[in-house]
């Protein structure tokens, strides 16, 4: 591990809260001239995930941060005028199109990988990017099938090169159809003064160690490594070249780096009252989660129903700068259901009603039922504040 300079400034745990916030975009006035763009740019990348339950994730993200944004409007934000990729980053993502230059690393790395899970039969590679180049845009099911006749995991020859092919920067997801995946070549996708591999890959590491560090505020070492699934090693290595300042945080009991320009000024503005997706870059670490809210969240989406606590899809829900409750949402028509509600104390009661209202009429719903309470108490306080 790197040897940690001496700090440039100590902070409180309040502090580095209201910075994180402040970078992710929950304090302080909305850029809503920059729209979901800027909100993809500021976070540098945003989790796709195919639960969907108020919405998909990649469109809670903004939601989360702008309001009451249409739908349509965060798709065409994402999928139209070649402002954005899908590839490998913390998960998969949806990546600022201008992030494709420091990918080259990952890029070479898949090309130079000597086995895969899938075998491909010899010609289906060409053949796949033969298509595409004389057809335009398509999905796997148009190349020539997603998958054979087994279990989900077995894939056509067809889809294995084709995601072979985004794997090596050939070929990118321009968008989503009804949430399949539609490819294209890269190199009518992606504009001819990015399209390139050119940066080595301490370049492109020491890029995206300062993009994460912008986007978190201040972070640990595993924070910071971890936004763009790097390990500590190439954090270590570039740190200091990527101009990231050490700090100390009160109560952290880690090394912490800042992006300079977050201690700059003292952070302040509205906070953002909200749901959160589980997979929001906000919440998604646990143990930075923890340290920085004192809350422990775990998405049980994949946990057996007999052993949830908080519910399917539980979403924290942020208010003051704090987080303050859960919601296990559900639709039923125009209805949008609390299926299971936590509270942190009773003062969490307007809060949470008054993300649920919002969250419902995003939605297009207009009701919203409250089914259970961790706190029954509690219950007619918070039907009453939805009234």
């Amino acid at each position: 591990m790197t040897t940690v300079p001496r700090p440039a400034a100590e902070l409180s745990a309040d502090d580095a809260r209201r910075i994180a916030l402040r970078a992710q975009g929950f304090l302080g006035a909305p850029d809503r001239r920059s729209g979901v763009r800027g909100v993809l740019r500021a976070l540098g990348q945003v989790q796709l995930d195919t639960i969907s339950v108020l919405a998909r994730s990649h469109e809670l993200i903004p939601y989360a941060r702008l309001g009451a944004v249409g739908r349509k409007t965060v798709e065409g934000a994402y999928w139209t005028g070649s402002h954005a990729f899908e590839y490998w980053s913390h998960a998969a993502c949806v990546l600022p199109v201008e992030e494709w230059p420091h990918f080259a690393f990952r890029r070479r790395a898949y090309r130079d990988r000597p086995h895969w899970h899938h075998d491909l039969s010899a010609g289906a590679y060409d053949k796949v990017i033969d298509q595409l180049r004389t057809e335009g845009p398509q999905t796997a099911t148009e190349l020539g099938g997603a998958k054979n006749k087994g279990e989900w995991w077995d894939w056509s020859d067809a889809k294995i090169a084709v995601e072979r092919a985004l794997m090596y920067g050939e070929v990118v997801v321009v968008e989503r159809r009804g949430w399949k995946r539609v490819y294209d070549l890269a190199e009518r996708a992606i504009p001819q003064t990015l399209l390139h591999d050119d940066l080595d890959d301490t370049e492109c590491v020491r890029r995206l160690v300062r993009q994460a560090g912008e986007a978190l505020g201040v972070g640990t070492r595993a924070d910071i490594a971890d936004y763009h699934r790097l390990k500590g090693e190439q954090f270590d290595a570039v740190v200091e070249a990527a101009g990231l300042v050490p700090v100390t945080v009160a109560g952290w009991g880690k090394p912490a780096w800042a992006d300079p320009a977050a201690l700059a000024s003292e952070p302040r503005g509205r906070h953002r009252t909200t749901l959160l997706s589980p997979f929001d870059s906000l919440i998604w670490e646990r143990a930075r989660t923890e340290r920085i809210f004192g809350f422990t969240h775990r998405l049980e989406a994949y946990v057996p129903k007999q052993k949830r606590i908080h519910g399917y899809f539980a979403m924290p829900v942020l208010a003051g700068g704090r987080l303050v409750g859960r919601v296990d949402p559900a639709r039923d028509g125009g209805t949008l259901v609390a299926r299971q509600v936590t509270l942190d104390g009773p003062k969490a009661v307007p809060a949470v009603a008054r993300a649920l209202r919002e969250a419902a009429e995003w939605v297009g719903c207009d009701a919203v039922r409250v089914e259970r309470v961790d706190t029954p108490g509690l219950t007619k306080d918070l039907v009453a504040a939805l009234a």
